[in-house]
Protein backbone atom coordinates (compact mmCIF):
# COMPACT_ATOMS: atom_id res chain seq x y z
CA UNK A 1 0.00 0.00 0.00
CA UNK A 2 3.00 2.38 0.60
CA UNK A 3 4.67 1.70 -2.50
CA UNK A 4 1.60 2.43 -4.50
CA UNK A 5 0.80 5.64 -2.52
CA UNK A 6 4.29 6.32 -3.09
CA UNK A 7 4.19 5.68 -7.32
CA UNK A 8 1.04 7.72 -7.38
CA UNK A 9 2.63 10.87 -5.78
CA UNK A 10 5.76 10.51 -7.67
CA UNK A 11 3.79 10.31 -10.72
CA UNK A 12 1.45 13.67 -10.20
CA UNK A 13 5.11 15.00 -9.38
CA UNK A 14 6.12 14.25 -12.67
CA UNK A 15 2.50 15.32 -14.67
CA UNK A 16 3.24 18.65 -12.09
CA UNK A 17 7.33 19.41 -13.83
CA UNK A 18 5.65 18.57 -17.31
CA UNK A 19 2.74 20.75 -17.11
CA UNK A 20 5.57 23.62 -15.65
CA UNK A 21 8.09 23.13 -18.57
CA UNK A 22 4.78 23.45 -21.24
CA UNK A 23 3.96 26.87 -19.92
CA UNK A 24 7.61 28.14 -19.57
CA UNK A 25 7.83 26.65 -23.57
CA UNK A 26 4.31 28.80 -24.49
CA UNK A 27 5.58 32.10 -22.46
CA UNK A 28 9.01 31.56 -24.56
CA UNK A 29 7.73 30.40 -27.55
CA UNK A 30 8.41 33.00 -30.64
CA UNK A 31 5.03 34.84 -31.13
CA UNK A 32 4.32 33.67 -34.76
CA UNK A 33 3.61 36.96 -36.90
CA UNK A 34 -0.37 36.52 -38.96
CA UNK A 35 -0.62 35.71 -42.37
CA UNK A 36 0.18 38.36 -45.05
CA UNK A 37 -2.21 40.69 -46.25
CA UNK A 38 -3.04 40.44 -49.75
CA UNK A 39 -4.30 42.79 -52.19
CA UNK A 40 -7.39 41.63 -52.70
CA UNK A 41 -8.15 41.37 -48.63
CA UNK A 42 -6.86 45.33 -49.04
CA UNK A 43 -9.47 46.32 -51.41
CA UNK A 44 -11.93 44.25 -49.41
CA UNK A 45 -11.46 46.44 -46.28
CA UNK A 46 -12.17 49.83 -47.89
CA UNK A 47 -16.15 48.30 -48.27
CA UNK A 48 -18.00 48.05 -51.60
CA UNK A 49 -19.83 51.86 -51.21
CA UNK A 50 -16.54 53.45 -52.04
CA UNK A 51 -14.18 50.85 -53.79
CA UNK A 52 -16.71 49.73 -56.87
CA UNK A 53 -16.99 53.43 -57.97
CA UNK A 54 -13.24 53.69 -57.71
CA UNK A 55 -13.07 50.62 -60.20
CA UNK A 56 -15.40 51.85 -62.40
CA UNK A 57 -13.53 54.77 -62.60
CA UNK A 58 -10.41 52.41 -63.13
CA UNK A 59 -11.92 50.94 -65.97
CA UNK A 60 -13.41 53.75 -67.67
CA UNK A 61 -9.94 55.47 -67.86
CA UNK A 62 -8.54 52.07 -69.27
CA UNK A 63 -11.15 52.10 -72.07
CA UNK A 64 -10.68 55.33 -72.86
CA UNK A 65 -7.48 55.38 -73.18
CA UNK A 66 -6.79 52.42 -75.35
CA UNK A 67 -9.76 53.83 -77.37
CA UNK A 68 -8.34 56.84 -78.14
CA UNK A 69 -4.77 55.82 -78.42
CA UNK A 70 -5.48 53.14 -81.36
CA UNK A 71 -7.95 55.94 -82.66
CA UNK A 72 -4.69 59.08 -82.39
CA UNK A 73 -2.19 56.41 -84.09
CA UNK A 74 -3.86 56.00 -86.97
CA UNK A 75 -4.41 60.06 -86.98
CA UNK A 76 -1.03 60.62 -86.68
CA UNK A 77 0.02 58.03 -89.96
CA UNK A 78 2.61 60.04 -92.28
CA UNK A 79 0.53 61.61 -95.54
CA UNK A 80 3.69 62.44 -97.04
CA UNK A 81 2.51 60.65 -100.07
CA UNK A 82 -0.70 61.77 -99.89
CA UNK A 83 0.43 65.26 -99.98
CA UNK A 84 3.13 64.28 -103.21
CA UNK A 85 -0.16 63.02 -105.15
CA UNK A 86 -2.13 65.88 -104.60
CA UNK A 87 0.14 68.37 -105.50
CA UNK A 88 0.41 66.29 -109.11
CA UNK A 89 -3.07 66.12 -109.42
CA UNK A 90 -3.63 70.20 -108.68
CA UNK A 91 -0.81 71.05 -111.21
CA UNK A 92 -2.00 68.70 -113.64
CA UNK A 93 -5.86 69.79 -112.80
CA UNK A 94 -7.32 66.36 -112.35
CA UNK A 95 -9.25 67.76 -108.72
CA UNK A 96 -11.23 64.60 -108.96
CA UNK A 97 -8.10 62.42 -108.95
CA UNK A 98 -6.76 64.40 -105.94
CA UNK A 99 -10.64 64.45 -104.06
CA UNK A 100 -10.78 60.64 -104.16
CA UNK A 101 -7.08 60.17 -103.30
CA UNK A 102 -7.69 62.52 -100.15
CA UNK A 103 -11.08 60.38 -99.46
CA UNK A 104 -9.18 57.22 -99.65
CA UNK A 105 -6.68 58.29 -96.99
CA UNK A 106 -9.27 58.69 -94.66
CA UNK A 107 -6.92 60.72 -92.37
CA UNK A 108 -8.06 64.03 -90.66
CA UNK A 109 -5.58 66.33 -92.65
CA UNK A 110 -6.60 64.39 -95.80
CA UNK A 111 -10.22 65.38 -95.01
CA UNK A 112 -8.98 68.63 -94.41
CA UNK A 113 -7.11 68.79 -97.28
CA UNK A 114 -10.31 67.43 -99.18
CA UNK A 115 -12.59 70.34 -98.07
CA UNK A 116 -9.24 72.41 -99.55
CA UNK A 117 -9.98 70.74 -102.92
CA UNK A 118 -13.32 71.99 -103.08
CA UNK A 119 -12.85 75.33 -102.79
CA UNK A 120 -10.34 76.14 -105.28
CA UNK A 121 -11.30 78.97 -107.27
CA UNK A 122 -12.98 80.91 -104.50
CA UNK A 123 -10.81 83.45 -102.49
CA UNK A 124 -7.62 82.16 -100.40
CA UNK A 125 -9.30 83.62 -96.86
CA UNK A 126 -12.47 81.20 -97.64
CA UNK A 127 -10.42 78.16 -98.14
CA UNK A 128 -8.27 78.86 -95.23
CA UNK A 129 -11.46 79.20 -93.22
CA UNK A 130 -13.11 76.26 -94.40
CA UNK A 131 -10.26 74.06 -93.93
CA UNK A 132 -9.68 75.58 -89.93
CA UNK A 133 -13.73 74.73 -89.71
CA UNK A 134 -12.86 70.88 -90.57
CA UNK A 135 -9.57 70.85 -88.49
CA UNK A 136 -11.58 71.70 -85.58
CA UNK A 137 -14.48 69.59 -86.27
CA UNK A 138 -11.93 66.58 -86.31
CA UNK A 139 -10.44 67.40 -83.23
CA UNK A 140 -13.41 67.86 -81.24
CA UNK A 141 -14.17 64.12 -82.67
CA UNK A 142 -10.93 62.91 -81.43
CA UNK A 143 -10.93 64.49 -78.10
CA UNK A 144 -14.05 62.60 -77.14
CA UNK A 145 -13.79 61.19 -73.73
CA UNK A 146 -10.75 62.90 -73.03
CA UNK A 147 -12.50 65.46 -70.46
CA UNK A 148 -13.39 62.11 -68.29
CA UNK A 149 -9.72 61.36 -67.80
CA UNK A 150 -9.41 64.92 -66.26
CA UNK A 151 -12.51 64.43 -64.26
CA UNK A 152 -11.41 60.95 -62.84
CA UNK A 153 -8.42 62.20 -62.59
CA UNK A 154 -9.62 64.99 -59.87
CA UNK A 155 -12.15 62.95 -58.96
CA UNK A 156 -10.98 59.71 -57.88
CA UNK A 157 -8.35 61.42 -54.69
CA UNK A 158 -11.19 63.38 -53.58
CA UNK A 159 -13.72 59.97 -53.28
CA UNK A 160 -10.83 58.06 -51.73
CA UNK A 161 -10.67 60.84 -48.90
CA UNK A 162 -14.30 61.15 -48.45
CA UNK A 163 -14.45 57.02 -47.55
CA UNK A 164 -11.52 57.73 -44.97
CA UNK A 165 -13.23 60.83 -43.52
CA UNK A 166 -16.42 58.26 -43.53
CA UNK A 167 -14.48 55.20 -42.02
CA UNK A 168 -12.67 57.85 -38.97
CA UNK A 169 -16.26 58.90 -38.10
CA UNK A 170 -17.59 55.39 -37.49
CA UNK A 171 -14.51 54.78 -35.70
CA UNK A 172 -15.31 57.49 -33.03
CA UNK A 173 -18.95 57.30 -33.06
CA UNK A 174 -17.99 53.35 -32.01
CA UNK A 175 -15.67 55.09 -29.51
CA UNK A 176 -18.22 57.07 -28.03
CA UNK A 177 -20.88 54.24 -27.38
CA UNK A 178 -18.08 52.52 -25.15
CA UNK A 179 -15.70 52.61 -22.07
CA UNK A 180 -13.26 50.28 -23.55
CA UNK A 181 -11.43 51.74 -25.92
CA UNK A 182 -8.78 49.04 -27.51
CA UNK A 183 -6.00 50.74 -29.81
CA UNK A 184 -5.50 47.54 -31.44
CA UNK A 185 -9.46 48.44 -32.58
CA UNK A 186 -8.78 51.92 -33.38
CA UNK A 187 -5.69 50.78 -35.52
CA UNK A 188 -7.32 48.40 -37.06
CA UNK A 189 -10.10 50.74 -38.31
CA UNK A 190 -8.07 53.45 -39.25
CA UNK A 191 -5.56 51.25 -41.83
CA UNK A 192 -8.62 49.27 -43.31
CA UNK A 193 -10.11 53.44 -44.17
CA UNK A 194 -6.95 54.90 -45.63
CA UNK A 195 -7.31 51.99 -48.15
CA UNK A 196 -9.91 53.83 -49.37
CA UNK A 197 -7.37 57.10 -49.93
CA UNK A 198 -4.29 55.06 -51.37
CA UNK A 199 -6.79 53.22 -53.78
CA UNK A 200 -8.25 56.90 -55.08
CA UNK A 201 -4.73 58.29 -55.11
CA UNK A 202 -3.61 55.43 -57.07
CA UNK A 203 -6.80 55.56 -59.68
CA UNK A 204 -6.40 59.25 -59.93
CA UNK A 205 -2.25 59.02 -60.64
CA UNK A 206 -3.29 56.49 -63.63
CA UNK A 207 -5.92 58.77 -64.73
CA UNK A 208 -3.68 61.88 -64.82
CA UNK A 209 -0.85 60.12 -66.78
CA UNK A 210 -3.36 58.42 -69.48
CA UNK A 211 -4.60 62.06 -70.13
CA UNK A 212 -0.97 63.65 -70.10
CA UNK A 213 -0.19 60.92 -72.90
CA UNK A 214 -3.53 61.07 -74.88
CA UNK A 215 -3.11 64.74 -74.61
CA UNK A 216 0.18 64.72 -76.02
CA UNK A 217 -1.11 62.87 -78.83
CA UNK A 218 -3.54 65.63 -79.65
CA UNK A 219 -1.11 68.35 -79.91
CA UNK A 220 0.46 66.55 -82.22
CA UNK A 221 -1.97 65.87 -84.24
CA UNK A 222 -3.17 69.65 -83.88
CA UNK A 223 0.35 70.53 -84.98
CA UNK A 224 -0.07 68.57 -87.59
CA UNK A 225 -3.58 69.77 -89.30
CA UNK A 226 -1.53 73.14 -89.28
CA UNK A 227 1.11 71.97 -90.92
CA UNK A 228 -1.18 70.52 -93.78
CA UNK A 229 -3.43 73.26 -94.03
CA UNK A 230 0.24 75.53 -94.91
CA UNK A 231 1.01 73.13 -96.88
CA UNK A 232 -2.18 73.04 -98.90
CA UNK A 233 -1.87 76.31 -99.38
CA UNK A 234 1.29 76.85 -100.56
CA UNK A 235 0.10 73.75 -103.32
CA UNK A 236 -2.41 76.28 -104.33
CA UNK A 237 0.13 78.69 -104.75
CA UNK A 238 2.93 76.91 -106.39
CA UNK A 239 1.13 77.28 -109.84
CA UNK A 240 1.09 81.14 -109.49
CA UNK A 241 4.81 81.49 -109.22
CA UNK A 242 5.63 79.90 -112.36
Amino acid sequence: MHLTLFAQIQEGTEAARQAVETAQQAVTAPVIPPDTITIWDLLSYGGIGIMLPLAIMSLVVVYITIERILALSKALKSDKDLFARVRDYVHENKIDSALNACASAGTPSARMVEKGLQRIGKPSKEIESAMETVGQLEMLRLERGVGLLSLVAKLAPMFGFIGTIIGVIKIFYDISLTDNISIGVISQGLYQKMVTSASGLIVGIIAFACYFIVQSMLNRLEAKLGGAGLAFMDILQEPLKK
